[in-house]
């Protein structure tokens, strides 16, 4: 009987190896493994063996089931590894896949820069981890503002820092332009494009975090004219042509005077309204030079602050927020 089921695993394992393809192998399980394979055909044949002999000829079918059995398994692994459903001929063409593109806010964000490169604007970076130095002190944001409320910022249990302030997540992007001054002498012309963190509520307008591109521009007898010249200049290329900008007087802690820009184009209107608010910018204040160790009386400049999201939706014609950051492929695929 042992002779038999070991002439029987030769047999079957020799079958086996002679499989090349799914269909042969689903066969050759019904032969030996299943309910009326041979296996437990032979396997039968333990009533007619003495009573002595059993616990040998029991050990022997026992092994000849798992061995047949890994032997089916390790088979089977090696056809779906090879992928067994891929056509046999191998000059007919492969399977489509969908291919990615760049999320329509990087699209933005790069366009904006490119055109702020062109105009001589340097690219610069900075943490999204800031201090309240270069967050807010070094900006002109006294302690009693309402940005700093710990209701309006994230700040972050972090090991104080006396001389700089606690940590938190930057609320717009001017803390590079800190960064910058700090570090580098007029004349200064860079953008900052980058990530800022605010409590807000999340609604079709507003998210806890989002996208600013920030521009300083720092020499000796800079004036109001080129900081409107050059926004202008940035939105009717962005815009395309026909664009038309105003700028309103407005209230900021860093800059004196300061300024909301608006645009306007006559096919564009955002919920009826001529005028959509694009950018805050102004006159750098002279406190902030002063914190940075830049003398206000010979130096003077101007900043601004555009939504990198802002762009996008005013652009494209989207109207909630949110639709940027829920990776529906049925969204971003028209990008």
């Amino acid at each position: 009987m042992i002779e038999a089921l070991q002439s029987l695993q030769k047999e079957a394992i020799s079958a086996l190896d002679q499989i090349s393809d799914a269909p042969a192998l689903e066969a050759w399980r019904i032969e030996y493994l299943s309910r009326s394979g041979k296996v437990p055909q032979a396997m039968e044949g333990m009533k007619s063996v003495p009573k002595e002999d059993k616990p040998a000829v029991g050990k022997a079918a026992n092994e000849l089931k798992k061995a047949l059995s890994s032997a089916f398994e390790a088979k089977k692994e090696g056809f779906e590894s090879a992928d067994i459903e891929l056509p046999e001929d191998p000059s007919l063409p492969g399977r489509p896949y969908p291919r990615g593109s760049i999320h329509v806010l990087q699209q933005t964000r790069d366009e904006m820069v490119s055109i702020f490169r062109r105009l001589g604007f340097a690219l610069a970076e900075g943490p999204e981890i800031e201090t309240e130095f270069t967050n807010f002190d070094a900006l002109n944001t006294p302690a009693d503002h309402p940005a700093r409320n710990e209701q309006d910022t994230f700040y972050l249990d972090l090991e104080d820092h006396p001389k700089e302030g606690r940590k938190l997540l930057r609320t717009h992007t001017s803390p590079v332009q800190i960064r910058t001054m700090l570090k580098q002498k007029p004349p200064i012309r860079i953008i900052a494009p980058g990530r800022c963190f605010r409590r807000d509520e999340v609604d079709a307008t507003h998210g806890m975090f989002f996208t600013q591109l920030e521009g300083l521009v720092v020499d000796r007898a800079i004036h109001l004219g080129h900081m409107k010249g050059t926004l202008e200049f940035f939105f009717r290329e962005f815009m395309g042509p026909g664009t038309e900008v105003r700028f309103r007087p407005h209230f900021f802690p860093f800059t004196e005077p300061s300024f909301e820009a608006d645009m306007s184009r006559s096919d564009m209107q955002i919920k009826g309204k001529k005028w959509t608010e694009i950018a805050g910018c102004g006159m750098v204040d002279p406190n902030v030079f002063s914190s940075v160790g830049i003398d206000p009386e010979e130096y003077t400049g101007f900043a601004f602050g555009i939504g990198v999201e802002r762009m996008a939706m005013i652009r494209h014609g989207i109207n909630d927020l949110r639709l940027f950051y829920e990776n529906d492929l049925r969204f971003l695929s028209q990008f």
